[in-house]
Parts: C-alpha cells; sequence; structure tokens
C-alpha cells in the first residue's frame, strides 16, 4: 500500500500490518496532514481482510509522538478548529468500528495527542524509555480528542486526575504499574515483543478476536445485563462461518486450526 505522503510508513508482514509516524525530528507530532496519512492506514487495516493485527509505532527513539504539532497550529490558528486538525485520538474510536486489535509499541514520548492515540490503541507495548503525559493544560489546552474520557476509564481515576490536571509525565513502569501499559521491555526489544503479542492473537481466530473486541467495546456502553443478552453484528459473523466449528475440531483431533480468515 503506498499512502498519500510520507509522514506514515505502512508495511504489511503476513498477516500483520506496521504503520509508523515518520517525522522523527518533529518527534512524530501530528497535523492534519499526518491525522489524514494515518486515517487512510487505519482504513487499510480495517477494510484489508488478509490484514488481522496492527502494530503502531513511531520512527526514531525520541517519541512515540508528542501529539499536536504545536508550530504548525501557532502558524495556522484559522484552521485549528476545523474537523481534520486533531491530533488523531478519534480515530480509533467506535465510530471508526475497526474491530482488529491495534497494538501500540510506544518508543518514548505518548504526551498529548501521542498519549490519546496510544490509549485507543487496545494494548500498549512500551520501551523502558517510555514516558506518558497529558501536558495540555501547561499549553492552555485541555485533551479533548479522547485524553480526558479515555484515560479516566482506563486506570485508576486518582491517578487518571493526577495526569489530566497536573500534566506531569509519567515512566513507563509507572504506567504499567496503573494498568495502562500491558508490557514494559528493554529498549531495543520493543518492535520484536509487540510482534511478538501480535503473534499471539494470530495464533486465534481472526473472527473471534475481532468478535471479542466489537463486544468489549460496545459492550461497555450497556448494563451487563444487556450487554450478555446482546448480540453484536461480529459474533453473528462468527457464528456463520467455518471458525466456530473448525475450533472445537482442531482441538479434539489435536492439531493446529485452519482459520477461515478475517
Amino acid at each position: 500500500m503506498k499512502l498519500s505522503n510520507d509522514s506514515v510508513l505502512f508495511e504489511q508482514e503476513g498477516h500483520l500490518a506496521v504503520i509508523t509516524l515518520n517525522r522523527p525530528e518533529e518527534m512524530n507530532s501530528i497535523n492534519p496532514h499526518v491525522g489524514s496519512a494515518l486515517h487512510e492506514a487505519l482504513e487499510e487495516v480495517r477494510d484489508n481482510e488478509s490484514i488481522w493485527v496492527a502494530i503502531l509505532t513511531g520512527a526514531g527513539d525520541r517519541a512515540f509522538s508528542a501529539g499536536a504539532d504545536l508550530k504548525w497550529r501557532s502558524e495556522n490558528e484559522s484552521e485549528v478548529r476545523t474537523p481534520d486538525a486533531g491530533t488523531g485520538g478519534k480515530i480509533l474510536s467506535t465510530e471508526f468500528a475497526c474491530w482488529k486489535p491495534v497494538i501500540a509499541a510506544v518508543n518514548g514520548y505518548a504526551v498529548g495527542g501521542g498519549l490519546e492515540l496510544a490509549i485507543a490503541c487496545d494494548l500498549i507495548v512500551a520501551a523502558e524509555r517510555a514516558q506518558f503525559g497529558l501536558p495540555e493544560p501547561r499549553r492552555g489546552l485541555m485533551a479533548d480528542a479522547g485524553g480526558v474520557h479515555g484515560l479516566s476509564r482506563q486506570i485508576p481515576i486518582k491517578m487518571a486526575m493526577e495526569m489530566i490536571l497536573t500534566g506531569e509525565f509519567v515512566t513507563a513502569e509507572r504506567a504499567a504499574e496503573v494498568g495502562l501499559v500491558n508490557r514494559v521491555v528493554e529498549n531495543d526489544e520493543l518492535l520484536t515483543a509487540a510482534r511478538q503479542l501480535a503473534s499471539s492473537i494470530m495464533e486465534c481466530s481472526p473472527k473471534a478476536v475481532q468478535a471479542a473486541k466489537q463486544a468489549v467495546m460496545l459492550g461497555g456502553e450497556l448494563s451487563f445485563e444487556e450487554a450478555m443478552v446482546t448480540e453484536f453484528s461480529m459474533f453473528e459473523r462468527l457464528k456463520n462461518s467455518s471458525d466456530f466449528t473448525e475450533g472445537p475440531r482442531a482441538f479434539s483431533e489435536k492439531r493446529m486450526p485452519e482459520w477461515e480468515g478475517a
């Protein structure tokens, strides 16, 4: 796949897509041009049936993403409030409806819109040097692209409020302690660890994985009782596929399952 600009790179490795924010000198900050290319890459993940899992990372070793491109913002004040001027955190909302797992591989700073983008992913693997934060209040701003509402739903509320109200950063170790990060690895092992996690997911039925993600995301908006009796669309798709019978059959025959695909 060739994207419309080089600010985002896209590679497909079998059933895995690797998306890289490619502005290392600008700490992979996001302006509308970057956001558009990122959206294009994620659309490919969503729509390409040969892709089962995606990894999202940043080029270089300084930042996953420092969030909004404040230099661009200061030079384009009249465009700041336009719909495509966001930092990217809303791209992976339930409205986008990408039910394939996306893993954030955080190699440095994930701050502001960069943290919003990371917490919009399903899993986070962090390098030891990674740092996380929402510094918006220190810039006279608010993390309104998913930071305030996303962070407060993913970690204990008191810790979320500390990060939201102080704008201070936390280490990868601390982020893991409060449940924001799944795994912390040595700096040079980041992409290897992210690929290993992706490989573990890809051993499962892609239809089952997508059904489970959809149920988690949409079911969270319902009461437990309502969620239990609601049959979401991806589960219906799973039940009508050969994967639904292939898994139990392969288990009973003591062999690896042959999944139908995404």
